[in-house]
C-alpha cells in the first residue's frame, strides 16, 4: 500500500513536469521542422544561434534546482517564511543572469555566431537575425522557471503544464505565420520563428504568474534575508551548481564546435536531432524534479532511511521508462527525419545519431535523476559539479576532439565515443550516492 502511494505521489509530480519539459523541448521542435522546409542551411543557422539559449537554460536549470532544494526542505521543516525568501533570492539571481545573457547577444550577436561555423555568410547572416531577437526569450523564460518550482511544491504540479499548453499552442500557430507568411503576416522565415518563440514565453509567463499567486501568492512576502547560515548554505550550493552547468553547457558548446567543422551538413544533421533528445530527457525529466521534491522533503524533516529507499525506487522508474522511449526512438527514428525538407545523407545521418542516442539513453537518464535529482536534493552540488567536470572535460570534449580531427570518423562515431563520458558520470555518481553523505538537510534560517 505504501509503495503504491508513492508511486501514486511520483506520477502526480513527475507527468506533469515532463509533459512540461516536452512542451518546451516542443518550442525547439516546431521551430526546427518548420524552419527545416527552409534548407539545411537555415537549421543549422537556428542550432548555432540557438547555442547562448541552451546555455542559459542549462544555468537556469541550476538556479531553479536549487530552488526545488530549498523550498521543498524548508517545506519540510513546515518552515514557510525560509521558502518564500529562497524563492524570493533566486528569482533575483535568476533575473540578473537573464539580463546578463541578454545584453550579450545583443552587443555581440555576429561574434557569437561566427564561433560556431566557418566562414559561411548566409548561416551567419542568418543565425544572427535569429540570436537578437531570441535573446528576448531568457528573462520571462527565468521567471516562469523559478515560479513553477514554488507552485509544484505546494502540490499543483499540474497548473504549469496547462499554461505550457497554451504557450505551445501560440507558438505553433506564430510559427506557421511569421516564417511562412499566412494570415496575412511576412513571410519573415528564421527571424519569424523568433518572433514567435518570445511571444509564446510571454504568454507562459503570465499564466504561471497568476497560478503562483493563486497557490502562494497572497501569503508570500518577498525577502532576501536569508540570514548568515542561509546565505553561506545558499552561495555553497549555488555557486558549484552555476559552474558546473556553465561549463558543462559550455563543453556541449565545444561539441557543436566540433561538429560545425566537421561539415555543414553534419551540423546540421546533429541539429535535427536536438529537439527528439530534448522530447525524451523532458519526458524523464520529471522523475528527476520528483526525486528532487520529494527526497527534499524527506531530508528536511530527517527521515533518512526513507529517502534512501525511496532514491532506489526512483532510479528503477527512470530506468524502466528510459527502455521504453528508447525502444519507441529507434521504431520512429526514420519517419521523423523524413520530415525535414533537407539532403538525403543529412537526413542518413540524423537517423544514425538518433540510434546512438536511443543506445546511451538509460544512462543519460540514470545521471539526470541520480546527480541531478537525488544527490543534489540534500545540497551536495559540489560533488556533482566534479563529476560532471571530470566527465565533460577530461572525458567527452578531448574524445570528441580526438575522433573527429586526428581519426576524421564519422560523426556518428564521434558523437557514440564522446559520450562515454555518460558511464564515467554515473560510475562516479553511483559511488557517492551508496556512501549516503549526500544526506544532509539545510540549516533552519534565521525569522
Amino acid at each position: 500500500m505504501e509503495q503504491r502511494a508513492f508511486f501514486k505521489t511520483v506520477i502526480g509530480i513527475a507527468v506533469p513536469v515532463g509533459l512540461q519539459s516536452m512542451l518546451q523541448s516542443s518550442f525547439a521542435m516546431i521551430d526546427q521542422l518548420m524552419v527545416g522546409q527552409l534548407g539545411s542551411r537555415a537549421v543549422a543557422a537556428v542550432e548555432v544561434a540557438g547555442r547562448p539559449a541552451f546555455i542559459f537554460s542549462m544555468v537556469l536549470g541550476a538556479v531553479a534546482a536549487i530552488t526545488g532544494i530549498m523550498i521543498s526542505q524548508y517545506l519540510g521543516m513546515k518552515n514557510e517564511t525560509m521558502a518564500d525568501r529562497s524563492l524570493s533570492v533566486n528569482l533575483a539571481a535568476v533575473t540578473a543572469l537573464a539580463g546578463l545573457f541578454t545584453a550579450l547577444c545583443l552587443l555581440f550577436p555576429q561574434g557569437i555566431v561566427r564561433i560556431f561555423v566557418e566562414d559561411d555568410p548566409e548561416i551567419i547572416a542568418l543565425g544572427r537575425g535569429y540570436l537578437v531577437r531570441i535573446a528576448w526569450t531568457y528573462l520571462p523564460m527565468g521567471i516562469a522557471s523559478i515560479l513553477s518550482v514554488m507552485v509544484r511544491c505546494m502540490n499543483r504540479a499540474s497548473w504549469p503544464l496547462y499554461a505550457g499548453i497554451s504557450a505551445a499552442v501560440v507558438n505553433t500557430a506564430l510559427n506557421y505565420a511569421l516564417i511562412f507568411g499566412r494570415f496575412g503576416f511576412p513571410a519573415l522565415g528564421v527571424t519569424g520563428a523568433a518572433a514567435a518563440s518570445v511571444i509564446s514565453q510571454l504568454v507562459n509567463v503570465l499564466m504561471i504568474a497568476v497560478m503562483f499567486y493563486r497557490a502562494r501568492g497572497r501569503q508570500f512576502r518577498f525577502s532576501l534575508a536569508l540570514g548568515k547560515p542561509g546565505w553561506r548554505q545558499f552561495a555553497g550550493m549555488l555557486l558549484p551548481i552555476l559552474v558546473n552547468e556553465f561549463l558543462w553547457s559550455v563543453g556541449q558548446n565545444v561539441n557543436t564546435f566540433i561538429y560545425g567543422h566537421i561539415g555543414t551538413g553534419e551540423l546540421a544533421a546533429m541539429s535535427l536531432t536536438g529537439p527528439v533528445q530534448g522530447l525524451f530527457i523532458g519526458a524523464l525529466g520529471g522523475v528527476s524534479q520528483a526525486a528532487g521534491i520529494l527526497i527534499g522533503k524527506r531530508l528536511g524533516a530527517g527521515e533518512y532511511e526513507q529517502a534512501y529507499r525511496e532514491s532506489k525506487t526512483l532510479m528503477w522508474y527512470g530506468l524502466a521508462g528510459s527502455l521504453v522511449l528508447s525502444a519507441l526512438l529507434i521504431w520512429l527514428r526514420r519517419p521523423y527525419v523524413q520530415l525535414y525538407n533537407v539532403e538525403r545523407p543529412v537526413q542518413e545521418m540524423a537517423a544514425g545519431l538518433l540510434l546512438v542516442f536511443a543506445i546511451l539513453a538509460p544512462v543519460k537518464v540514470a545521471n539526470m535523476i541520480l546527480g541531478g535529482g537525488i544527490i543534489r536534493s540534500g545540497g551536495k552540488t559540489a560533488c556533482i559539479m566534479v563529476i560532471d567536470m571530470i566527465g565533460t572535460w577530461l572525458v567527452g570534449a578531448p574524445l570528441g576532439l580526438f575522433t573527429a580531427f586526428v581519426l576524421h570518423m564519422p560523426i556518428e562515431w564521434v558523437y557514440l565515443i564522446l559520450s562515454q563520458e555518460e558511464l564515467v558520470r554515473l560510475f562516479m555518481g553511483i559511488i557517492i550516492f551508496k556512501r549516503r553523505n549526500w544526506m544532509k538537510s539545510l540549516s533552519p534560517g534565521t525569522e
